[in-house]
Protein backbone atom coordinates (compact mmCIF):
# COMPACT_ATOMS: atom_id res chain seq x y z
CA UNK A 1 0.00 0.00 0.00
CA UNK A 2 1.41 3.67 -0.82
CA UNK A 3 2.40 5.95 2.03
CA UNK A 4 0.16 8.82 0.71
CA UNK A 5 2.05 11.29 3.09
CA UNK A 6 5.24 10.30 2.05
CA UNK A 7 4.40 10.29 -1.64
CA UNK A 8 3.49 13.74 -1.04
CA UNK A 9 6.31 14.87 0.75
CA UNK A 10 8.51 13.93 -1.87
CA UNK A 11 6.75 15.13 -4.68
CA UNK A 12 6.97 18.86 -2.54
CA UNK A 13 10.63 18.21 -2.13
CA UNK A 14 11.17 17.56 -5.68
CA UNK A 15 9.29 20.91 -6.81
CA UNK A 16 11.39 22.71 -4.30
CA UNK A 17 14.62 21.41 -5.59
CA UNK A 18 13.51 21.56 -9.23
CA UNK A 19 11.37 24.04 -9.88
CA UNK A 20 14.50 27.13 -9.45
CA UNK A 21 16.84 24.66 -11.05
CA UNK A 22 14.25 23.87 -13.98
CA UNK A 23 14.87 20.21 -13.98
CA UNK A 24 12.05 19.16 -16.05
CA UNK A 25 12.95 15.38 -15.79
CA UNK A 26 12.76 15.06 -11.75
CA UNK A 27 9.68 16.15 -12.40
CA UNK A 28 8.18 14.23 -14.54
CA UNK A 29 9.59 11.81 -12.44
CA UNK A 30 6.99 12.28 -10.25
CA UNK A 31 4.59 11.75 -12.66
CA UNK A 32 2.79 8.34 -13.30
CA UNK A 33 2.48 7.37 -17.29
CA UNK A 34 -0.79 8.26 -18.07
CA UNK A 35 -1.25 10.72 -14.72
CA UNK A 36 -2.74 13.88 -15.77
CA UNK A 37 -1.60 17.47 -14.66
CA UNK A 38 -4.10 20.25 -14.25
CA UNK A 39 -2.32 23.74 -14.61
CA UNK A 40 -5.60 25.09 -13.90
CA UNK A 41 -8.88 23.23 -14.43
CA UNK A 42 -9.10 24.81 -17.94
CA UNK A 43 -5.79 23.53 -19.11
CA UNK A 44 -5.51 19.63 -18.42
CA UNK A 45 -1.98 17.90 -19.41
CA UNK A 46 -2.46 14.33 -20.05
CA UNK A 47 0.42 12.36 -19.15
CA UNK A 48 4.45 12.25 -18.84
CA UNK A 49 4.65 13.94 -22.29
CA UNK A 50 1.61 16.69 -21.58
CA UNK A 51 3.70 17.42 -18.00
CA UNK A 52 6.36 17.35 -19.95
CA UNK A 53 5.60 20.34 -22.20
CA UNK A 54 3.96 22.09 -19.86
CA UNK A 55 7.20 22.14 -17.62
CA UNK A 56 9.20 23.13 -20.64
CA UNK A 57 7.20 25.66 -21.81
CA UNK A 58 6.51 27.19 -17.98
CA UNK A 59 10.28 27.22 -17.33
CA UNK A 60 11.07 29.15 -20.84
CA UNK A 61 9.22 31.95 -19.83
CA UNK A 62 10.89 32.61 -16.69
CA UNK A 63 13.94 35.18 -16.93
CA UNK A 64 15.62 34.00 -13.58
CA UNK A 65 15.32 31.12 -11.14
CA UNK A 66 12.10 30.86 -8.80
CA UNK A 67 12.48 31.36 -5.12
CA UNK A 68 9.99 28.63 -3.30
CA UNK A 69 8.40 27.59 -0.76
CA UNK A 70 6.05 23.92 -0.25
CA UNK A 71 4.04 23.66 3.02
CA UNK A 72 3.77 20.01 4.55
CA UNK A 73 1.44 18.08 2.95
CA UNK A 74 -2.18 17.91 4.62
CA UNK A 75 -3.61 14.30 3.50
CA UNK A 76 -7.13 12.86 3.81
CA UNK A 77 -7.61 9.35 2.96
CA UNK A 78 -5.66 9.24 -0.42
CA UNK A 79 -5.95 12.94 -1.56
CA UNK A 80 -2.92 15.13 -0.34
CA UNK A 81 -2.67 18.85 -0.96
CA UNK A 82 0.25 20.87 -0.68
CA UNK A 83 0.51 24.71 -0.32
CA UNK A 84 3.28 26.39 -2.25
CA UNK A 85 4.18 30.21 -2.90
CA UNK A 86 7.07 30.99 -5.68
CA UNK A 87 8.61 34.54 -6.84
CA UNK A 88 9.87 34.11 -9.71
CA UNK A 89 9.91 36.80 -13.37
CA UNK A 90 9.02 36.75 -16.71
CA UNK A 91 10.31 39.43 -18.99
CA UNK A 92 12.79 39.85 -15.98
CA UNK A 93 9.56 41.19 -14.02
CA UNK A 94 9.35 40.31 -10.88
CA UNK A 95 5.80 37.69 -10.28
CA UNK A 96 4.37 35.95 -7.01
CA UNK A 97 2.17 33.13 -7.28
CA UNK A 98 0.55 31.36 -4.43
CA UNK A 99 -1.15 28.49 -5.00
CA UNK A 100 -2.39 24.64 -3.75
CA UNK A 101 -1.85 21.41 -5.40
CA UNK A 102 -4.52 18.81 -5.45
CA UNK A 103 -2.72 15.24 -5.36
CA UNK A 104 -3.89 12.03 -5.96
CA UNK A 105 -1.47 9.18 -6.43
CA UNK A 106 -1.44 5.43 -7.65
CA UNK A 107 -0.12 1.88 -6.35
CA UNK A 108 3.33 2.93 -7.38
CA UNK A 109 3.33 6.42 -5.25
CA UNK A 110 3.44 8.21 -8.41
CA UNK A 111 1.20 11.22 -9.52
CA UNK A 112 -2.36 9.76 -10.84
CA UNK A 113 -3.88 12.94 -10.72
CA UNK A 114 -2.55 16.92 -9.96
CA UNK A 115 -4.92 19.88 -9.91
CA UNK A 116 -3.33 22.96 -8.90
CA UNK A 117 -5.34 25.74 -8.05
CA UNK A 118 -3.12 29.39 -7.72
CA UNK A 119 -3.00 32.79 -8.19
CA UNK A 120 -0.31 35.04 -9.69
CA UNK A 121 0.61 39.23 -8.54
CA UNK A 122 2.99 41.35 -10.22
CA UNK A 123 5.62 42.14 -8.05
CA UNK A 124 7.99 40.47 -5.81
CA UNK A 125 5.91 39.15 -1.86
CA UNK A 126 7.23 36.89 0.26
CA UNK A 127 4.84 34.47 1.77
CA UNK A 128 2.99 35.54 5.61
CA UNK A 129 5.17 34.98 8.11
CA UNK A 130 4.49 31.51 9.35
CA UNK A 131 2.85 29.78 6.55
CA UNK A 132 5.92 27.54 5.72
CA UNK A 133 7.46 27.40 8.74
Amino acid sequence: MVDIRESARRWARTWADAWPTRDVDAIVALQGEHGDHWASMFRPYRGRSGLRTYLEDAFAAESRPAQVWFAEPRVDGDVATVEYWAVTSVEDQPVTISGCTVLRFDEAGLVADARDYSHAKEGHHVPPAGLFD
